[in-house]
């Protein structure tokens, strides 16, 4: 709830979602969101949850990495202060591994008509 945090959010806006990707943000450290209530409702409803740290490495690295590029250029639903929410012609394709606590997100191929 402390919004130089990061953005507080009600479990009612996030409630739809299949994956939540926590990114830290510039060069502040923060700490992922750890709150048991929130973890439980992850696990009951087999939601994934992926952090991002500061230290991204680059395509094809064995470190995190995220496209932000890309993102960025997709189209916009709603922009705010804080958010920017996209919506994809396609699903991302998405792969977790919790033995591992490994993880990969897949662009959509692009649809060609």
């Amino acid at each position: 709830s402390d919004a130089s945090l990061g953005l507080p959010v009600k479990w009612s806006q996030i409630a739809g979602a299949r994956v939540i990707v926590e990114t830290s943000f510039g060069d502040r450290v923060v700490e992922p969101s750890q709150g048991t209530h929130f973890f439980h409702n992850l696990l009951a409803l087999h939601i994934g949850y992926l952090t991002l740290a500061n230290d991204e490495g680059g395509p094809g690295s064995d470190r995190q990495s995220l496209d932000r590029a890309w993102l960025a250029s997709q189209p916009v639903c709603h922009e705010a202060q804080y958010v920017r929410h996209v919506r994809l012609e396609a699903p991302l394709k998405i792969y977790l591994d919790g033995r591992t606590g490994s993880a990969s997100i897949l662009k959509p191929v692009p649809v060609v008509s």
